[in-house]
């Protein structure tokens, strides 16, 4: 095994997938797809080509508590700054 691409601590596995599409999830049940480009010790990332995927849940009023309608909002970026303390998970694409 190369030693360059050995997975010591977590870290390891955002910078093997540097130049790779990730999967991120956000506070506020947002998630992100985007080509991974640079990111540092708190989290921060750079991604480009991104979709974002909000989950809105309208609950109409009077109704039973956990029963809502949940909708999707989809949108396109070219380029997306992520602050960190708002990213929850980083999922490298799958190696095979």
């Amino acid at each position: 095994m190369d030693p360059s691409s050995s997975i010591q601590e977590p870290f390891d596995l955002i910078r093997l997938s540097l130049s790779e599409r990730v999967f991120v999830k956000l506070r506020g049940d947002r998630e992100l797809t985007g080509v991974l480009h640079a990111y540092d010790g708190h989290m921060n990332l750079i991604l480009s080509d991104v979709e974002e995927t909000i989950m809105i849940v309208d609950v109409a009023e009077g109704a039973p508590e956990g029963q809502g309608t949940v909708n999707v909002a989809k949108r396109k970026m070219e380029m997306l700054f992520v602050r960190g303390d708002g990213v929850i998970l980083v999922s490298p694409p799958s190696r095979t």
